[in-house]
């Protein structure tokens, strides 16, 4: 039998072990802890996860570009059309078919002037010559932006073609520095012709086809955020001409803004097109 001695030591001791953890779980609150007591079943709370911030969910992967393949048929697409509507590739069909991707932007709150001079250009040629008719062809034009942004683009050209006027043809030359007269020399050899439009006339005899989602223009691996330097949404200068069967029979992207086909070579691979050879 225990004393009562021995018992009044025990009993002492686990009063001194109770105060103990009481001391530690009080402490614990104070500092902010939280003790949990794990229920019989279910998954264990891991702490350090609840803290954390839900993460936001992964954003989709931008889809594989798909380049056109010439001497294959042409992967069909529809886009809305600045003068309205929509347009599908494949309501063409019967038609040769040439799409430009003009560059856009050269540079912030710059359009490239070259692929402008171009459009004028082929503009022009159709006016003077009736191209469309003569080869069985439609014409599209495509640019990687939103509606107002190609609207833009459009009631720059009158001024742009003014610039390029006035830097072939400057007043006094003989006045100019050597840096001038270096780019009036460029200019004069780039924009032979001298078009002109009057302020505020919209010039758009072909379908301008608005890709604001680059859905095309990426589809095809055109688009850039950054070109030969220049660090702004623009797409590959391109051309490609799909035949009234809707193959692939000519396909060119640009290295740079100058080196492009003239629209003299165009015609003749239409010619050739047309010819079944």
């Amino acid at each position: 039998m225990i004393n009562k001695k021995k018992a009044a030591i025990l009993v002492a001791a686990l009063v001194v072990l109770a105060a103990a953890a009481m001391i530690v779980v009080f402490k614990g609150q104070a500092d902010g802890q939280v003790v949990l007591k794990p229920k019989a079943t279910g998954p264990t709370l891991n702490l350090a996860q609840a803290a954390q911030p839900a993460q936001p969910p992964a954003k989709p992967a931008e889809p594989r570009p798909q380049p056109a393949i010439v001497g294959q048929p042409m992967a069909d697409f529809t886009l809305p059309v600045y003068q309205g509507g929509t347009l599908t590739l494949s309501s063409l069909r019967g038609k040769n078919v040439l799409i430009l991707f003009p560059r856009g932007y050269a540079a912030e709150n710059y359009w490239c002037t070259i692929c402008n001079y171009r459009y004028v250009e082929l503009a022009e040629l159709e006016k003077a010559q009736k191209i469309r008719e003569k080869y069985n062809l439609e014409i599209l034009v495509v640019f990687p932006y939103a509606r107002d942004i190609v609207k833009a683009w459009l009631e720059a050209l009158p001024g742009q073609l003014e610039t390029v006027r006035a830097t072939k043809n400057p007043a006094d030359p003989a006045a100019l520095d050597e840096k001038a007269k270096i780019r009036m020399e460029r200019f004069r050899q780039l924009f032979p012709a001298d078009y002109k439009l009057e302020k505020g006339e919209i010039l758009a005899p072909f379908p301008i086809l608005v890709d604001g989602e680059r859905t095309l223009s990426k589809k095809l691996d055109l688009f850039r955020t950054e070109w030969t330097g220049s660090k702004v949404d623009q797409n590959i200068p391109s051309v490609y001409i799909v035949d009234a069967a809707g193959v692939l029979q000519f396909k060119y992207l640009g290295q740079n803004t100058v080196d492009r086909p003239g629209y003299d070579y165009l015609l003749k691979v239409l010619e050739v097109i047309n010819s079944g050879k």
